[in-house]
């Protein structure tokens, strides 16, 4: 389990890496690899890693009941972490890198670009998951824990939106993780129908 936790640990951190190590060549030689606008592309790289992680997340439950690997709800918190890490990094990104420490400016932008309003809403109800991913939060909070963390499908919801508002024309990308995100939460809904017709063809019997 140390070893699988470990791979994990690398594996969600070397996108953060690459791009460190691409940013520091863009910033000593012009050519880290970032394109014509490596402030859109450092922006959309985080912002992209952030969705991914999270809706990885969200497939461990599917996963878990498909494999009958229990294991593997082990991995859920870590991956819920680094998708908050990364949605971190992205929202910094966007207020040291575009709005170049004009900070005020993001109530304005909030309130004025749609995308940025869903995407900050997004972050923001991340903000209480994380905080509450502890062993220690779950026993304070009890049964609230678990009504709170389905929050995450909201936040989905609302990363997904805001990646495809983002986009100006080609919406191929986000489209795919629109699909994603509706088998993952359509195999929710399936299961919970599921049980609720088994306990009342019990009861009827």
């Amino acid at each position: 389990m140390i070893a699988a936790k470990t791979l994990v640990h690398l594996l969600a951190l070397t996108p953060a890496a690459i791009l460190a190590w691409q940013i520091r060549e863009e910033f000593l030689t012009g050519s880290g690899g970032l394109g014509a606008d490596p402030v859109a592309e450092i922006e959309h790289r985080l912002g992209l890693w952030a969705l991914r992680l999270l809706l990885l997340t969200l497939a461990i439950t599917p996963l878990r009941q498909l494999s009958g690997q229990a294991v593997l709800i082990r991995f859920r918190r870590l991956l819920g972490l680094y998708a908050f890490f990364y949605a971190c990094l992205h929202f910094a990104a966007y207020l040291v890198l575009d709005l170049r420490g004009y900070w005020t400016q993001i109530f304005e932008e909030i309130l004025k670009r749609p995308y940025i309003t869903v995407g900050f809403l997004a972050w923001l109800l991340l903000v209480p998951l994380a905080l509450t991913s502890t062993q220690a939060a779950m026993r304070k909070l009890g049964r609230l824990w678990g009504r709170l963390h389905r929050l995450i499908y909201a936040i989905a919801v609302l990363a997904v939106l805001h990646f495809w508002w983002l986009v100006k024309s080609d919406i191929r990308e986000p489209l795919l993780y629109a699909a994603i995100l509706a088998v993952l939460l359509g195999w929710r809904v399936w299961k919970k129908l599921r049980a609720l017709s088994s306990r009342r063809t019990a009861a009827a019997g």
